[in-house]
């Protein structure tokens, strides 16, 4: 059995933490004793998710490096130092095949995705490895892992998969843990955008996975909760999918498909 506060006087700061993964993961470490700080480029949603769970608010826009600076200082001056960090910041690509996607989205998405999970990771991961502990979680996808239409988001994902080994290397010998969670198609409300402007079916993503379902965005946050928890004390290096079984599911597709 675990403590349902066993992240009392534990501060986390949760990236993209005013809406969908980012929210849900806040929530819940929220109700496991944790000082969660809400950091989100929208300070009026994040400030409303602070309030909601007894947080405080943290202003960053993770694609900006000066941005990122103030936030961790303002956290080191204020809070002391973060015993966890999740990145969950990020945006979403269209499906564009090569020749329509502009170079200019093309470049975005990587620089919020992989860059300024790489700019988050450096500014609250410093400080962890000088103080010998701490915690990172970083938010993939199995777009990372998989062939797909995304031909910007989908190696900039990949990217923060080897991103989390290699500074799970850097930093293991200074007590930081480094993992990575990547979810599979979750439902949030940018999902819920998608599928409102037929980008993509419902129907169609959960006859993809194994278990028939779309993954819940407090499913990832489980997941999260446990990377930064005790209960995973020996475990850094890992990207561990929270797909509902879309990455067994595809092979089936060369014998009929899955057997429901």
């Amino acid at each position: 059995m675990t403590s349902t506060k066993e992240f009392h006087q534990r501060t986390v700061v949760v990236t993209g933490g005013a809406s969908g993964i980012g929210e849900a993961c806040a929530s819940l470490f929220a109700d496991r004793g944790a000082f969660v700080l809400v950091a989100d480029r929208d300070t009026a949603a994040a400030a409303a998710t602070a309030d909601r769970i007894g947080g405080a608010a943290l202003q960053i826009d993770v694609g900006d490096e000066s941005s990122v600076t103030a936030a961790a200082n303002c956290v080191r001056d204020n809070y002391g130092m973060a015993d966890v960090l999740v990145n969950c910041a990020g945006v979403l690509q269209r499906t564009l095949p090569p020749g329509e996607l502009s170079q200019r989205e093309w470049d975005f998405v990587s620089h919020i995705d992989l860059r300024g999970t790489y700019l988050c990771c450096v500014a609250f991961g410093v400080p962890m490895a000088r103080h010998r502990g701490g915690s990172i979680v970083n938010i993939a996808s199995v777009a990372g892992m998989r062939s797909g239409p995304l031909h910007s988001y989908g190696p900039a994902k990949a990217g923060v998969i080897s991103l989390t080994e290699s500074l799970a290397g850097e930093w293991g010998p200074k007590g930081v843990r480094v993992n990575c969670v990547s979810p599979g198609f979750t439902h949030t409300p940018a999902l819920d955008r998608g599928f409102s402007t037929h980008t993509l079916e419902p129907e169609a993503l959960q006859q993809a996975s194994a278990l028939g379902r779309l993954v819940m965005a407090e499913e990832i946050a489980q997941a999260v909760l446990f990377f930064a928890s005790e209960r995973a004390s020996a475990i850094t290096g890992v990207n561990l999918p929270v797909d509902a079984g879309y990455l067994v599911a595809g092979s089936w597709g060369a014998y009929g498909g899955l057997r429901r």
